[in-house]
């Protein structure tokens, strides 16, 4: 007891607590430090990424790709507009793509890391949209790229226009067949079989084409295999 008093009267386990006063100070100061103001919410920030698509992991240690191949995929840009046709752009870079092969490197991966040079305008601007690093592969920007800019519905309108496809009154038979298959080209989802291509496209020509395949056949052209 008399050590309590010379010590101060406390006890050590009065003496090793915090006072009140001062517990109350650190959590307003822990508060302050977790506490967000406005002016913490307007000032700019760095972002974590630049881009939307994600550099993938190669085995190669350096990736240089030629200013040649660059320039060709630019001059095959895609604009966003609805006059342009995506399935055709695809085919058009993918084919580019495909005339450089670099060690190490995945077929996927050249045109993962190029296809935003092949893209411009309100393309570029909606590629861009994408979360930074959020486009991993090939395959998830090619299905994003098409659900964008050739929805199901264009796909529904192009399946109208094929399944009631008529040969023109001055197109010679070559020339319908030619925009026939232009048609099944522009749209490679419409679903169609060949056997059914083959009969929208004979019931659609004009009697006298349709009377010269039934003699170039010798019988009836419907009698024939699609093959």
């Amino acid at each position: 007891m008399q050590r309590n008093q010379e010590e101060g009267g406390l006890s050590p386990s009065e003496r090793s607590s915090p006072s009140p006063h001062l517990v109350f100070e650190e959590h307003i100061m822990a508060e302050d430090r977790l506490r967000m103001t406005l002016e913490d919410y307007s000032s700019s920030s760095v972002p974590l990424y630049f881009t939307s698509i994600a550099r993938p992991k190669v085995q190669a240690a350096n990736i240089s790709y030629p200013h040649s191949l660059i320039q060709l995929i630019q001059g095959n840009l895609f604009h966003g507009l609805p006059s342009e046709d995506p399935y055709a752009h695809l085919a058009a870079y993918i084919k580019i793509c495909n005339t450089v092969k670099i060690a190490g490197v995945p077929e996927d991966v050249v045109r993962l890391n190029l296809f935003s040079f092949s893209l411009a305008g309100e393309a570029k601007r909606w590629l861009h949209s994408f979360k930074g690093n959020s486009l991993r592969t090939c395959d998830e920007v090619v299905e994003k790229f098409l659900k964008k800019y050739f929805p199901e519905s264009k796909t529904a309108e192009a399946k109208v226009e094929i399944s009631s496809f008529l040969q023109h009154l001055d197109e010679s038979l070559s020339e319908a067949l030619d925009r026939f298959q232009g048609l099944l080209r522009k749209t490679p989802t419409h679903g169609f079989s060949e056997p059914v291509q083959l009969n929208i496209l004979i019931d659609g020509l004009r009697p006298q084409p349709k009377q010269l395949l039934d003699a170039s056949a010798i019988r009836k052209i419907k009698l024939k295999t699609p093959e």
